[in-house]
């Protein structure tokens, strides 16, 4: 984290994180002109910046306290016990929050599905014959409208499927901290 920061008071600093993390939440970010008399323009896009992925950065990947304190040092002792205060404090809210905004990359959502194996027993193509075919019908909710999306594959398609789901599930368990 940046030493511009050192530039605001200690006394500030509780206020300043808590309004980048409301930020992060959907809220208002801290203003310019409520800054203006500590940090220059420039400066001060740069300690927002950094700030911001600082915080997203410790939430995101569940650094722990050591970790953050870590990554915090060499920054005043006052100003990291105010950026780790608000970090705990709110820690919650900003895992929700950026979970919301990795949901909200698509509006489309997974209300129902059903499933069908088929084995076709005519074909006009020989090697189709005999080969196991899964039926996937999936309702999918996009901006409040159910779609119907089928969907046929083969046992190769299949497993390919799986896998990705599969791998996709571990990244989300790890996201949430599971």
């Amino acid at each position: 984290m940046s030493r511009l920061l050192e530039k605001l008071p200690p006394g500030d600093c509780p206020r300043f994180i808590h309004r980048i993390i409301d930020g992060i939440s959907g809220h208002a970010l801290p203003r310019f002109r409520d800054y203006g008399n500590v940090w220059s323009l420039v400066e001060w896009m740069e300690v927002l910046e950094e700030a911001t992925a600082f915080i997203k950065h410790a939430c995101s990947k569940h650094l722990s306290d050591e970790e953050v304190q870590q990554q915090l040092d060499g920054l005043s002792a006052a100003h990291q016990e105010a950026i780790f205060s608000c970090l705990k404090v709110r820690k919650e809210e900003l895992r929700w929050a950026l979970i919301e905004k990795t949901n909200s990359v698509t509006s489309a959502q997974l209300q129902d599905f059903d499933w069908q194996l088929k084995l076709p027993l005519s074909s006009d193509k020989i090697a189709f014959l005999q080969t196991p075919l899964l039926n996937l019908d999936l309702n999918v909710k996009e901006n409040g409208v159910l779609k119907p999306v089928t969907i046929e594959m083969d046992k190769e398609e299949l497993q390919t499927l799986i896998h990705s789901l599969e791998a996709a599930n571990k990244v989300v368990l790890k996201y949430l901290g599971f």
